[in-house]
C-alpha cells in the first residue's frame, strides 16, 4: 500500500520505517526539516535499537522517504497514519493543537485531490476526541461526509521506547477502531499476517484502550514499589515475594477481578488491605496507591446509592446480601453496606438472597449482621415476587437464575444493574435499565 505517516518522532519515525520494511510504499511528514533530511540521508531521527539499520535498509531501497509537504505525502498515498504529539497542557488536559492541525492540513490536501482516502489516528488521545473534534474538522475540510467520502479509524499503537521496532513486528495485540468496515479494512491490510490478536472496535472504545494500558502499567508499577517499600520495612524480600505472586496465572495475572462490577468486601481484602496500610504507616513508609484503595471502593459503592437517588423513587428492592455468590458470608459485604445506606437514608427497602436466612445465620457472621444492619429481619423478602411487588427500584446484585428469570422488560421497576447481567447489552436500550459502571 501506498502510506504516508504524518510526525517523525518515536511513534512516527518506527511506524513510518517498519511499515517501509513490510513493503510498504511510505513517505514520512514531518514540520520539522532536520528530521525530514536526516530520513532522506538514510538516518533515523530518533535513538532506537534497530531503527537505524532499519531507516537506512528502507530509505536505500527506495520504501521510504520525507518530506515537509502535505499536499505531496496526500496526493501520493491512500492512507495516512497521524502520529503527532499529544502532550499534557500545565492543567493535565490532553494538547490537542498538532492533531486539530495535522486533520484540517490532510482535509485540504483531500478535497483538492479527491477520491476516496483512509486518515488513520495513531495519536494517543481521550475517548470522543477523535468523532467530536477530528471528524468534524476533517468533514468541513474535505467538503464529504466520514466513512462515506473519506475513511476513519483509530490504530493506537502498543511501542515500548527501547523496543519499540520488535514490538512492531511482534505486538501484543492490533487494535482497530473503524468508523466503517472499509476503514477498518484498510488498517487491518497494513498488519495482515502479524503475530497477535486483532480487535475491531468502535472507534471510542480504540481511544480507551490505550488509556486502560498505560494506567494499568503505571498501577502496575506502582503497586510493586510501594509494597517493595513496606517489604523492606518489615525485613521481607520483595523479590521473593512477587516471584510467588506473579507465578500465580489463576488469580493474580490472569483475567480474574479484571472486570468492572460492584464493589469488593468479604473477610479477607478489606481487612488485609488495613492491617498492610497500618503495618506501612507504622513504619513510616508512604503507600499512597495501597492507602487509596479502600476508599476508592467505598466510592464506587457511593455510585449505586446516587444512582437510586436519581431515580427519585423510594421503594427499593435489593436481590443479592452475601459478599459472594451461593454463600451465605454477609460479614463486609458490599451489598450489606449499600442496604444500610439506603435504609439509613430513609428508603422503603426489601432484600432478598436465597442463601441468606436469618434463623441460619451464625457466629460471626450473625454477629456481624446484627451489628451493621439489626432491622434485617424486617427487610428480608422470601421470595423474588415479593421484591418485584414492592419495589420502584431493582438493584440486582446478585445472577441468581431465579432473579434473572423474573426481572421484567420494559414497563416495571426501574433496573439498577451492579453485576452487569447477562442481556445488559439488550436492556441498555431500555428507559428503565441503569448500570452501574458500563
Amino acid at each position: 500500500m501506498k502510506v504516508s505517516v504524518f510526525g517523525l518522532g518515536y511513534v512516527g519515525c518506527v511506524s513510518a520505517a517498519c511499515l517501509a520494511g513490510r513493503g510498504h510504499e511510505v513517505i514520512g511528514v514531518d514540520v520539522n526539516q532536520v528530521k525530514v533530511d536526516l530520513v532522506n540521508d538514510g538516518k533515523a531521527p530518533v535513538v532506537e535499537e534497530g531503527i537505524g539499520e532499519l531507516v537506512a535498509d528502507v530509505v536505500g531501497s527506495g520504501a521510504l522517504r520525507a518530506t515537509t509537504d502535505v499536499r505531496e505525502a496526500i496526493a501520493n498515498s491512500e492512507v495516512s497514519l497521524i502520529c503527532v504529539g499529544t502532550p499534557s497542557e500545565p492543567n493535565g488536559s490532553l494538547c490537542t493543537t498538532y492533531l486539530e492541525r495535522v486533520t484540517e492540513e490532510i482535509g485540504t490536501a483531500l478535497a483538492e485531490r479527491g477520491g476516496r482516502h483512509t486518515v488513520v489516528f495513531r495519536s494517543t488521545m481521550l475517548p470522543g476526541t477523535c468523532l467530536n473534534l477530528l471528524v468534524p474538522i476533517l468533514e468541513k475540510a474535505v467538503g464529504g461526509t466520514a466513512g462515506v467520502d473519506v475513511g476513519v479509524a483509530v490504530n493506537p499503537e502498543f511501542l515500548r521506547e527501547g523496543t519499540s521496532v520488535r514490538d512492531f513486528f511482534d505486538p501484543p495485540k492490533t487494535v482497530i477502531g473503524e468508523l466503517d468496515a472499509a476503514s477498518g479494512d484498510v488498517v487491518a491490510e497494513l498488519y495482515e499476517d502479524l503475530p497477535g490478536d486483532v480487535f475491531r472496535v468502535p472507534v471510542p472504545v480504540a481511544e480507551a484502550i490505550k488509556y486502560a494500558d498505560n494506567a494499568f502499567h503505571g498501577l502496575k508499577i506502582g503497586f510493586a514499589n510501594e509494597l517493595g517499600a513496606v517489604c523492606q520495612a518489615l525485613g521481607v524480600d520483595s523479590h521473593q515475594v512477587i516471584d510467588v505472586f506473579l507465578a500465580d496465572r489463576k488469580l493474580n495475572i490472569s483475567p480474574a477481578y479484571l472486570r468492572p462490577g460492584f464493589a469488593f468486601g468479604g473477610s479477607c481484602l478489606p481487612k488485609d488491605l488495613r492491617s498492610l496500610v497500618h503495618a506501612a504507616q507504622r513504619a513510616d513508609v508512604s503507600v499512597p496507591i495501597l492507602s487509596h484503595v479502600l476508599p476508592s471502593n467505598a466510592d464506587h459503592l457511593q455510585r449505586a446509592v446516587e444512582l437510586v437517588e436519581r431515580t427519585g423513587k423510594r421503594k427499593v428492592g435489593l436481590f443479592g446480601l452475601s459478599f459472594k455468590p451461593g454463600t451465605d458470608d454477609l460479614r463486609e459485604s458490599p451489598l450489606v453496606e449499600l442496604a444500610e445506606r439506603l435504609f439509613g437514608k430513609g428508603y422503603d427497602l426489601r432484600i432478598h438472597d436465597a442463601n441468606v436466612s436469618l434463623s441460619r445465620l451464625l457466629g460471626a457472621n450473625r454477629e456481624y449482621i446484627e451489628t451493621r444492619l439489626p432491622h434485617l429481619a424486617q427487610l428480608l423478602a422470601d421470595s423474588v415476587d415479593e421484591v418485584l411487588e414492592h419495589a420502584e427500584v431493582c438493584l440486582v446484585g446478585t445472577k441468581d437464575p431465579a432473579v434473572l428469570a423474573a426481572l421484567p422488560h420494559g414497563d416495571g421497576p426501574v433496573i439498577v444493574d451492579l453485576v452487569r447481567l447477562p442481556d445488559a447489552d439488550a436492556r441498555r436500550a431500555e428507559p428503565g435499565y441503569m448500570g452501574l459502571a458500563w
